[in-house]
């Protein structure tokens, strides 16, 4: 036997939306010449329909509740329920082991229109199917949970995470559960890749690998009108379309002085460059790009050090690209050109030419990756501090799924503040 099941089951509730599936013999309307209801020749059990929902001449089904279909009798059994609303959510939904019986194990959408095709079978083998439509009501409840995709729409690196921002915190790891079942994600190509909750307002998606270059990746929620919790139901969030570009990854060997750029795996450039000295170590680990400065003025008192200090700083900085919010950029450091390729004297960041720098500046995009080896400087955050995200290793991102791995185990975003930030 077979039934559809498009989305994880959840627990049942109370019966409270039947269809009668009438036996042999017994009177229908509709049926047709064919003395029994179960044969190839469907009819309609419409009447048979009975919602135990809201009062008033709507007659439309409680959202709250789940769907039950019944073969009544001893005669002929289900063999597959369909029941898909008009935006082409499925409900998932059981059949026991003898075919007398299919409920649904998945919450229905509010204010949605149903269709629901239910194939028999007589006893004699003879097939038949219903095909029956309802509509649910809104719920009691005004609060709603809508989602906001990210980045927005562009072209973007190879490492960019997609992100989705949530209205309201979802703390429950079931609810959890409901809503990132909700959250889609597609490729073209098709990769690997899973949601991780880095609180709980915000979920990051990313594949196992990178993105494939030029790459399609779509994203939208099915959330909308479906029961979360008691209180809560999903609402409305824009789909999000993005694409990639080349796979350029910059890695920066704090330890030999250079950086390496590849574009597709091929090598492009090697520039010579300055990272961060003791006691202001580059961090180590991937980093995403956030963004690009054509002119950013750093000042030492953004980052904690005092004026009249003798690490104080007040300098113009041309061709800025942001790896860190905290403030860790790759950018033009003429002042340090005679240490460039030979020792670390900055105070985090990433330092060359300013030819070099305006070249890497007009070569990537956000998106992109920058990955520092062999630093004496802590490994990247993972969130909160920019996109750290691919410093966890796939296994270890997947158990900060609710469906895949149930927990969050990384640092939350509101840590941020707490984070050390680097700059010049």
């Amino acid at each position: 036997m077979s039934h559809s099941v498009h989305f994880p089951a959840r627990g049942r509730a109370a019966v409270h939306c039947t269809l009668l599936v009438m036996v042999l013999g017994a009177a229908c309307a509709g049926c047709g010449g064919d003395d029994d209801p179960l044969a190839a020749r469907p009819y309609d059990a419409a009447g048979q329909i009975s919602f135990d929902g809201p009062a008033g001449g709507g007659k439309k089904a409680d959202p709250d509740k789940p769907l039950e279909v019944v073969a009544r009798g001893a005669d002929g059994r289900i063999t597959d329920v369909t029941a898909v609303d008009r935006a082409g959510r499925y409900l998932a939904g059981e059949l026991s082991a003898d075919g007398t019986r299919w409920h649904s194990t998945a919450p229905l959408a509010a204010d949605a229109s149903y269709t629901v095709r239910v194939s028999t079978e007589s006893p004699d083998g003879a097939p038949g199917r219903k095909v029956l439509t309802f509509d649910t009501g809104r719920p009691a409840t005004k609060q709603r949970l809508d989602v906001a995709f990210g980045p927005k729409a562009g072209t973007y690196g190879v490492g960019q995470p997609i992100t989705a921002e949530l209205s309201r915190p979802v703390r429950d790891p079931a609810q959890r559960a409901v809503v990132e079942r909700a959250l889609k994600v597609e490729s073209t190509p098709a990769v690997e890749g899973a949601w991780h909750w880095v609180d709980d307002k915000e979920l990051h998606y990313r594949p196992r690998d990178y993105w494939p270059a030029h790459a399609t990746v779509r994203a939208r929620s099915t959330l909308d009108g479906i029961k979360i919790g008691d209180r809560m139901w999903g609402g409305t969030a824009k789909p999000l379309k993005i694409a990639t570009g080349d796979r350029v990854i910059a890695v920066t060997d704090a330890s030999s002085h250079t950086m390496t750029v590849y574009r597709n795996g091929e090598e492009i450039k090697e520039i010579p460059v300055t990272t961060g000295k003791p006691g202001f170590e580059t961090r180590n680990g991937v980093k995403v790009v956030l963004g690009k400065e054509a002119f950013v003025r750093m000042r030492s008192t953004t980052v904690g050090i005092a004026e009249g200090s003798s690490e104080a700083y007040d300098l113009p900085v041309h061709w800025a690209t942001r790896v860190t919010w905290s403030g860790e950029y790759v950018h033009a450091a003429p002042w340090s050109v005679g240490s460039q390729g030979s020792a670390n004297v900055s105070h985090g960041c990433t330092g060359m030419s300013t030819e070099n720098a305006e070249w890497f500046f007009d070569t990537v995009r956000e998106g992109d990756l920058v990955e520092v080896v062999n630093s004496f400087g802590d490994t990247m955050e993972t969130f909160g501090n920019g996109f750290g995200d691919w410093n966890l290793d796939w296994d270890k991102w997947r158990t900060g799924s609710a469906v895949l791995g149930g927990g969050v185990d990384a640092p939350r975003a509101e840590d941020a503040s707490r984070l050390r930030p680097t700059a010049a």
